[in-house]
């Protein structure tokens, strides 16, 4: 084993996926460290919605950076990605007035309740909207497939190996120290644990999450669905005046699904089954234990969506870190960077979250050669 390399990277979630990937792209030599085996964490228990057209600010430009770190993976991994966008449903006119206000940035084209439902099987839209630039990959085989693809470009895999303490030039693990030059921690919610000053200077929590999967006769979704539950969750959506009003009426009109802190989502996935969510409950530590009440909100929301009583296949609780900002980076030591998202938006904006924050520390980009290549 080396134990010296140019960077390592504490966490083989997206954010670290894609701190290690910048990293080889500069022909340095890297070594990620993961306590797990396998993928179990926010990089897997999500939508695969790839939710680009509804950031702003500063997360707009780590989602489009995204995008195309997306498109390579995808092309170079050889992982499904699709092109699709998102549909957004508006079932009353208050969240179509919100649609036409964040169109006039560009990138959303407006649909009346024809054309919606012509691409769409739902129930009492008025109206609803494309978001251009969103993609949608499987979670599950997206994660795995980029980790082999890192490990193919040279990139050093010490998984099963915890994170025990880490200072400039030096990350002590359960498998013995590494020396690195930079050190990058990419732990989201697990913060707490290897540098607590720093998440409670932050403000870090936990967030946990109801989510499910479910097959639909006759449902079929071309892209990612969201509502006006999601409207006034994203940033682009949710800053502009018009959102205000949204919220007090859907607060109004449904106070048991805002006392869940609704996202009503929906995504396909290639075998045809669908991912139904999520709730919100934030907290320093989040019980496991997931209330059926939950549940049969979300499958009767489907329902009255879609018109079909959906088949439950798979129930989940998703994690992440929740935070006042949406991205969390910092360099609490020399040489050591924590990079985070810290609203949910990982996997949207964690590829280019990464290269943005690393590639003035790195360098040039230099293709490396992958591994076994003559």
């Amino acid at each position: 084993m080396n134990d010296r390399f140019d960077v390592a990277v504490v966490g083989a979630g997206i954010v670290g996926l894609g701190a290690a990937y910048a990293a080889a792209r500069r022909g340095l030599r890297v070594v990620v460290v993961d306590r797990c085996a396998e993928p179990s964490g926010a990089s897997i228990r999500n939508f695969g919605h790839l939710c680009i057209g509804a950031q702003q600010g500063a997360a707009r430009v780590y989602a489009d950076a995204s995008r195309e770190l997306w498109l390579r993976l995808a092309r170079d991994a050889g992982f499904w990605v699709r092109e699709s966008g998102t549909l957004v449903v508006a079932r009353h006119a208050d969240e179509q007035e919100l649609l036409v206000a964040a169109a006039e940035g560009g990138g959303i084209r407006l649909l009346d309740r024809a054309r919606l439902e012509r691409a769409l099987p739902v129930r009492g839209a008025v109206g609803g909207a494309h978001v251009e630039p969103d993609l949608q990959t499987d979670p599950r085989a997206a994660t795995a497939a980029i980790r082999a693809h890192l490990a193919g470009l040279g990139v050093e895999m010490r998984l099963r190996t915890a994170a025990g303490s880490v200072r400039t030039g030096r990350l002590e693990t359960t498998r013995g120290a590494i020396d690195a030059e930079t050190i990058v921690v990419c732990v989201n919610h697990d913060l707490d644990q290897l540098l607590p000053d720093l998440a409670e200077s932050e403000q870090l929590v936990r967030c946990g999450l109801d989510m499910l999967r479910v097959r639909a006769a006759g449902v079929s979704l071309p892209a990612p669905v969201l509502t006006g539950w999601s409207l006034v969750r994203y940033g682009r959506f949710a800053v502009l005046p018009q959102a205000d009003a949204l919220r007090a009426r859907l607060r109004e009109d449904r106070p048991d699904l805002a006392e869940l802190d609704l996202n009503q989502m929906y995504t396909q996935l290639p075998d045809g089954s669908i991912l139904v969510g999520d709730t919100h409950v934030r907290g320093q530590a989040i019980p496991p234990f997931q209330p059926e009440s939950a549940a049969r909100l979300l499958l009767a929301e489907f329902e009255a969506l879609f018109g079909v009583a959906p088949r439950v296949v798979e129930r989940w609780q998703g994690l992440y870190a929740s935070g006042p900002d949406d991205v969390l980076v910092a360099e609490p030591e020399p040489g050591v960077h924590v990079i985070a998202a810290t609203t949910g938006i990982g996997m949207t904006c964690g590829l280019g979250l990464a290269e943005t924050t690393l590639a003035p520390l790195l360098g040039t980009v230099a293709e490396p050669t992958p591994k076994g290549t003559p």
